[in-house]
């Protein structure tokens, strides 16, 4: 059976690092309240001059090169974000000017924190299907742009990056197993961005009044996250035809860490079967599944056989799992 399998993985962190206590001078907050509620301690911070696809194409490079596969190669590039760098092109097509894939198709999936999964399950089917034997998956965001630097009910949640993996067809039990992905439209306004597309245009004399920032009922999100995300897992378990017992890693989308430790415990699963690096990055968005499987292969987390689950919750809302062997 021909198999979607991941055979690299790449991640592009900005330089800039603001941490906890660079934030207490910015709004009132503590270090002490973010780490106890978020278990956020950093995040990294584009430069003013950094768009998604710049961030996008290094981490494409990167992963090209561990898989060792040359961006000739490379048949489609499939970008998740929710801040490109433009409304139009795709910040997929800027992507791919920008790695020198000439034969690559580019398009661009919004679905939030979802958007990796998402954007894999897609990647998946048309390998499955014959129509690419070798394509990229890369979420890429720059979150911070959204950010109202005086709330910090969302603005220490959130970083910037970009994190990418190589699918290639191959035969074999190595690949991904399943997908899963779901959404819920009528809880749209629990985490949305209000201003700024063609439902609220911003014009010169409204631009003060508009909220242009990331809104969020955090109460209704975290409920609905866990249950999402229990969703997610029993879906892509259950399409493969395993227990969680077999997972050997579950790498979920790094949305909080106290919201993890409480998915982990309703899903049945051993903290150390969890990958988590919020601490670090923060909430990344779409880019956070693939800059942490990124980080678990260089930490020799990843072992050729292993199952490795993925999972993620995001705003629509929309919510999603992939089973991987490794």
């Amino acid at each position: 059976m021909v198999r979607a399998r991941i055979v690299g993985t790449g991640h592009c962190l900005p330089e800039k690092v603001l941490t906890n206590v660079d934030l207490e001078g910015l709004m009132d907050t503590t270090d002490e309240w973010i780490r106890q509620r978020t278990g956020i301690l950093q995040r990294h911070i584009a430069a003013p001059n950094e768009a998604a696809s710049d961030l996008a194409a290094k981490a494409c490079a990167r992963a090209l090169e561990n898989a060792g596969v040359a961006s000739e190669e490379v048949e489609f590039i499939h970008c998740a974000t929710a801040t490109p760098d433009y409304f139009m092109p795709s910040a997929a097509c800027l992507t791919q000017k920008k790695i020198g894939a000439r034969r690559a198709g580019a398009s661009d999936l919004n679905a939030a924190c979802s958007g990796f999964v998402y954007a894999l399950q897609a990647a998946d089917a048309l390998i499955r299907a014959g129509v690419h034997k070798t394509a990229l998956v890369v979420g890429a965001e720059i979150m911070t742009a959204r950010l109202d630097w005086t709330k910090r009910d969302t603005a220490v949640l959130f970083g910037d990056g970009a994190g990418a993996v190589v699918l290639k067809a191959e035969d074999g039990d190595r690949g991904v197993l399943s997908t899963y992905t779901a959404a819920d439209g009528g809880a749209y306004d629990i985490l949305m961005v209000p201003a700024g597309g063609s439902a609220q245009v911003i014009t010169p004399e409204n631009i003060n009044e508009l909220n242009r920032g990331i809104l969020m009922n955090g109460r209704e999100l975290y409920k609905r996250a866990v249950y999402a995300f229990g969703d997610a897992v029993e879906q892509a378990l259950t399409r493969a035809s395993v227990g969680v017992e077999d997972i050997n890693l579950f790498v979920p989308h790094q949305a909080n860490g106290r919201m993890l430790e409480t998915v982990a415990n309703h899903i049945g699963l051993s903290p150390d079967k969890i990958y988590l690096n919020v601490d670090r990055v923060a909430n990344t968005s779409a880019a956070s599944i693939p800059i942490a499987l990124d980080q678990a292969n260089a930490e020799g987390r990843l072992k050729q056989g292993d199952l490795v689950l993925l999972a993620a919750f995001g705003a629509g809302l929309t919510w999603g799992s992939a089973l991987v062997r490794w």
